[in-house]
């Protein structure tokens, strides 16, 4: 067997040891994926009638206001979702079992393989979910065949990206706790950008850090994609960033995975 099978064997067995824990633990899950459902139901039912006369849409009331939130809690959904990812990893690194799994022989890129992969699911689980209730909330996409397979593309890309920082942020962190809150910003970047009111809305050094921040640019084409809403040069600019978080929490990750660690 080459060292390539190797490592995708060791994969799938981590892939299986991560997803039995998610099992076994249903309630961070069902924590995860009811943290959004909250606020979607909070924004549609509490403040959408007002936010959405704010849009300038015909009709500007809460059915247009649960389009325009919708894709932002879906991103909403990502950033909540890797919260677990970090909690995972830095259990690992405390508890000791990443030290035994170097003294076996076992494939070490294979450890954080397994917890990327089974966090993918969890998380495009979570979207589906999630999707489900605002739809029934009033949620109306437009998107063709071609337009979800963007999105849900643009979905996967994004949840890659900040499931990589969370394996970072997780194996920086000294303990559980810090692991817990340390991926908490970003879940607070949607509500700081074009997530749940235009950027035109305010001030102008938040509106410039809104238009400039990760989450703009993916919310934009993720509208765009669903709603048929002008996507402009949102869609390289999200893609850029997808690209550039991912790969940039990936190797700091693996810089920190590779250092011993020190207790």
């Amino acid at each position: 067997m080459t060292s390539l099978t190797y490592a995708a064997r060791d994969s799938r067995t981590m892939l299986r040891r991560n997803l039995r824990h998610m099992a076994r633990y249903p309630s961070l899950t069902l924590m995860l994926i009811g943290l959004p459902i909250v606020f979607l139901l909070l924004f549609v039912y509490v403040f959408g009638q007002t936010l959405g006369a704010g849009l300038g849409e015909p009709s500007g009331g809460r059915a247009d206001y649960v389009n325009y939130v919708a894709p932002a809690i879906l991103l909403m959904t990502v950033a909540a979702s890797v919260q677990g990812t970090a909690i995972s990893v830095a259990m690992d690194m405390t508890e000791g079992i990443i030290a035994r799994f170097r003294t076996m022989a076992v494939s070490q890129s294979a450890v954080l393989t397994g917890h990327v992969i089974a966090s993918m699911i969890q998380t495009l689980g979570s979207i589906a979910v999630v999707i489900g209730v605002a739809v029934l909330v009033g949620f109306r996409p437009t998107a063709g065949a071609i337009e979800w397979i963007g999105a849900v593309g643009l979905l996967a890309l994004f949840s890659l990206a900040l499931i990589w920082l969370a394996v970072a942020l997780g194996l920086k962190a000294k303990s559980v706790e810090t692991a817990s809150n340390s991926p908490m910003f970003l879940t607070l970047l949607p509500f700081l950008g074009s997530g749940f009111v235009p950027t035109d809305s305010m001030p102008a050094g938040m509106r410039w850090f809104a238009e400039f921040q990760p989450f703009t640019p993916v919310v934009e084409t993720l509208r765009g994609l669903l709603l048929g809403t002008p996507i402009e040069n949102h869609a390289v600019i999200a893609v850029a960033w997808c690209i550039g978080i991912g790969l940039a929490s990936f190797l700091w990750g693996k810089r920190i995975f590779s250092r011993p660690r020190v207790r």
